[in-house]
């Protein structure tokens, strides 16, 4: 069975950090594709940045944002830097899976919020 645990939200004022985590269990993170993706209050989800073979970025993240991961703990990270009242949001990851077909596994989120 395929579980996702997010962490690391919280509150944080404009310009600070935070490091999100995604706790992957099921799948091995070092050969999956895992994306990250945020829903701002009252919007739809959006794509904020995946890894798999590559790295990928939305441009509203490009240069403040980085995802990795790590291995040895079957997880991966986005790093957030210079955030902005606009990054608000629930963020969620989501682990793709091909096999007979595609398949999308969820975390059930974390929220962060940048005050001004």
């Amino acid at each position: 069975q395929v579980r996702l645990v997010e962490s690391g939200g919280g509150l944080v004022q404009a310009g600070g950090s935070l490091r999100l985590s995604c706790a992957v269990s099921g799948r091995t993170v070092s050969t999956s594709n895992i994306g990250w993706f945020r829903q701002p209050p009252g919007k739809e989800r959006e794509f904020v940045a995946r890894i798999s073979s590559t790295t990928d970025y939305s441009d509203s993240v490009k240069g403040r944002f980085f995802i990795s991961r790590d291995n040895a703990k079957n997880t991966v990270y986005l790093q957030m830097n210079s955030l902005k009242p606009e990054d608000t949001a629930a963020y969620y990851c989501r682990l793709t899976a091909v096999i007979a077909g595609v398949r999308y596994y969820w975390g059930q989120g974390t929220q962060v919020t940048v005050s001004s």
